[in-house]
């Protein structure tokens, strides 16, 4: 395997809508054309969107956000994990788990000290994935979903 990060561009926009995860997990992420639209709303640099390559394969999609202001009032901010859409195909062959650890190398190189994600809760969502890759749960909720955090140092 030969893993990578690839920019979103309009030479690539194509095969970035084309990841779609198992029909079974649809309820649980949003649409990567979903995602690219929140990116392009938001102020600049908040989104980090990115194709997950095998070579010049294209096998998923992430999204990062960075500093952004979790609780809406200033007093807490967070970088993590927004999204992470791994191909229905190519699922269990470790590119979610270099997805993460990919996120967790550049808030690394950013200075910052937690990764956080959400994830859809119960039985039917990514939650032992996470924790899995030594998230824990944080006992808040977002949006209805669970919030796990993951240490940097």
């Amino acid at each position: 395997m030969s893993l990578r990060l690839a920019e979103v561009t309009s030479a690539n926009l194509g095969t970035a809508l084309a990841i779609r995860v198992r029909p079974d997990q649809e309820h649980a992420v949003e649409p990567v054309a979903h995602s690219l639209a929140e990116a392009y709303v938001r102020p600049p640099g908040v989104a980090w969107p990115r194709l997950v390559l095998d070579g010049e394969r294209p096998v998923g999609f992430l999204m990062a956000f960075l500093d952004i202001d979790w609780r809406g009032d200033g007093s807490v901010r967070r970088s993590g994990l927004w999204r992470l859409n791994i191909d229905a195909g190519e699922q269990g062959k470790g590119y979610g788990r270099f997805a993460v650890e990919s996120v967790a190398a550049e808030l690394r190189r950013r200075g910052c000290g937690e990764l956080y994600v959400t994830w859809h809760p119960g039985a039917d969502g990514p939650g032992g994935f996470y924790r899995r890759l030594g998230f824990r749960t944080t006992g808040e909720t977002s949006g209805g979903q669970t919030v796990g955090v993951l240490g940097l140092a």
